[in-house]
């Protein structure tokens, strides 16, 4: 069997899709573009072990593509992007009401440093605080902490 031969048989084909649309997840995260590729790749799977035509194939690969979209989609979810809002309440636990030192003088409104838990952040001073204060966060907005002074 010459190569041409076989990059042409519908299965190597489905595979190819499915493996096209997988590493497309990379650039479009969302999960959802990679429950097309498991589809395809299981129309590859049907077409190895049957000989089905191509209506068959696009059945095939339409329902096995919603099915796991709508039955896997938040499994995977959980896995890949964390528990959602039981995640980030859990993560605003960790900074909010805790203490750190100020590594920086910061007037009211701007930013500045601090340390907290060994780590050095950026963090925005909701009063004037003084280089060495002991300074309580607030809020948490991406990697930029709330803080005001405990004096």
């Amino acid at each position: 069997m010459e190569f041409s031969d076989f990059i042409s048989q519908p299965a190597v084909i489905w595979f190819l899709i499915g493996l096209f649309l997988l590493l497309l997840e990379f650039a479009m995260p969302g999960l959802i573009v990679m429950f097309f590729g498991i589809g395809a790749w299981v129309t590859a799977l049907c077409c190895i072990i049957f000989d089905i035509g191509i209506n068959m194939q696009l059945i095939i690969f339409i329902v096995t593509s919603l099915f796991s979209l709508i039955f896997l989609r938040r499994y995977f979810k959980r896995i890949f992007v964390g528990k959602g809002e039981d995640a980030l309440d859990e993560t605003l636990e960790e900074f909010i009401g805790k203490t750190a030192v100020a590594l920086d003088d910061i007037s009211q409104g701007n930013q500045g440093k601090i340390q907290f838990k060994g780590t050095h952040w950026e963090a925005e001073a909701l009063t004037n605080v003084k280089k060495g204060d002991k300074v309580k966060i607030v809020a948490k907005e991406s990697i930029l902490l709330k803080i005001q002074s405990i004096n």
